[in-house]
């Protein structure tokens, strides 16, 4: 008997050190990887590198072997990894005892200076065991920058211009609070990344190139520097008031201003001066119930450049608003759309539009100004001089004498949609010459000087 109960001890240990002593192949075998993302948020200021790391464990009472740690870059990547003690790109046939773990080492070597790094250095790790990919996620800054996680503007506030700034996360301007944005400055933000202004931006660029100031997406490499929705766009709330961006560059966005409900004071929510909005994926401006004024602007080829929906009040002068179909967005939607309601209600429409031009080209869309109104609400939509493609003026609208230029190209100086290359100055021959009225704008988008008597149509006058 004893002989017997000793033969079944003996198999029973015998058992259990041989499944130890295998590997697990289940795909449902556990691994904890101590981490998804490695964040290298230093800011450096001269060249140099930072280590981290993070540890997979096998969490099975069986040894489990990873088939590979792999940097996805390669040898191009800015990171370098460390596997068990081994410096490689990628280690194969790791072989983890029960509960065991290894450590995995990430370095990345910066040099801030280097102009041709982007902002924000990317690459990931794949953990591979059993048929399963485990990836972590690996971001480092690239150049010197400002760079602003999660930001909350608590206190008035200025950027200078010194260094870029680079929004990942979000920039939340609370409400009673305000960011001033000095002549110069660059912000790039990044794809998931909305500004949102709950109390008041100003934004104070000047006419010269280098002085405006640009709001970009941060991936500024071949091809995605050209991408539109490369960012979320600028979402004004319902307590924001007392906006106003002179000489701003806005591109590449999904929505570039987004603005609701009116404002909270006597002043327009938004005041747009020598400001231009381009290439942006769903809307150039959209406005709902709430106020704009805008002098000198150009909304260029967005999916709709201006929609002013569910009432409002609006004042649009020597603005040129225009789209061409491109290999990024094709143009299927008018570049001008009033509305005094929307599927929540309606609100009294009171829009203005002086000296503007209202132009599409290379698409499907008739007419390139659009009303939608409600008869039950107020609704005022009136044009002083203006060069539009429409085939009949809608009856909503109230035309101010003389009559539009219809359906006539404006004649713009330069359009080579192959090249992406849009030039919104007008050509000599253009019919918008000398067809505007004065309406005390002494200068135009460039900052050059309009005449006393007759200016042109459009943000730009012809010098």
């Amino acid at each position: 008997m004893k002989a017997i109960v000793f033969l079944i001890l003996s198999a029973v240990i015998l058992l259990t050190a041989c499944r130890k002593d295998t590997f697990i192949s289940s795909a449902d075998a556990r691994i904890t990887i101590t981490t998804d993302t490695l964040k290298y948020d230093t800011v450096f200021t001269a060249v140099g590198s930072i280590t981290q790391s993070f540890k997979i464990i096998n969490e099975n009472d069986q040894k489990l072997r990873l088939s590979s740690v792999k940097l996805m870059g390669g040898q191009a990547s800015a990171f370098k990894i460390n596997v068990d003690g081994i410096a490689t790109t990628e280690a194969d046939n790791i072989e983890l005892e029960a509960n065991d773990s290894v450590y995995v080492f990430v370095q990345v070597n910066v040099d801030p200076n280097a102009t041709n790094l982007p902002f924000v250095i990317r690459d990931s790790i794949q953990v591979s065991y059993n048929g399963n990919n485990r990836m972590v996620q690996l971001e480092a800054w690239g150049q010197n920058a400002h760079f602003l996680r999660n930001k909350e503007i608590l206190a008035d506030e200025t950027w200078i211009n010194d260094l870029p700034y680079v929004v990942l996360g979000y920039l939340h301007v609370n409400n009673n609070k305000k960011l001033t944005i000095s002549k110069g400055c660059r912000i790039y933000v990044h794809a998931d990344a909305p500004v949102i202004v709950d109390g008041t931006l100003e934004v104070d660029g000047l006419k010269d190139t280098a002085d405006r100031v640009y709001f970009n997406g941060d991936r500024l490499d071949d091809p995605y520097k050209n991408y539109p929705a490369s960012w979320p766009g600028i979402y004004f709330g319902t307590t924001s008031r007392d906006n106003i961006f002179n000489y701003a560059v806005i591109k590449n966005s999904y929505q570039s201003i987004a603005i609701q409900d009116p404002s909270t004071n006597a002043n327009p929510k938004l005041t747009l001066n020598e400001c231009i909005i381009d290439n942006s994926y769903d809307a150039g401006i959209i406005a709902s119930n709430s106020s704009i004024t805008a002098i000198n602007c150009l909304v260029s080829n967005c999916g709709k450049n201006i929609e002013l929906i569910k009432g409002g009040n609006y004042n649009f002068t020597h603005c040129t608003v225009v789209s061409y179909s491109n290999s990024y967005i094709q143009h299927r939607q008018p570049v001008l759309l009033v509305s005094n309601y929307d599927a929540t209600g309606a609100q009294a429409l009171a829009a203005l539009f002086r000296n503007c031009i209202f132009w599409g080209d290379n698409g499907i869309v008739d007419s390139e100004a659009v009303a939608y109104k409600n008869p039950s609400m107020a609704f005022n939509a009136t044009f002083d001089q203006v060069l539009w493609k429409v085939p009949s003026i809608p009856p909503e609208f109230t035309i101010i004498a003389p009559a539009p230029v219809n359906n006539q190209s404006p004649g713009f100086a330069k359009i080579d949609i192959s090249r992406q290359l849009y030039d919104f100055h007008l050509s000599d021959t253009s019919v918008a010459l000398n067809k505007g009225k004065n309406f005390g704008v002494t200068i135009d988008l460039d900052g050059n000087p309009r005449p006393v008597g007759q200016p042109d149509l459009g943000c730009f006058e012809k010098q």
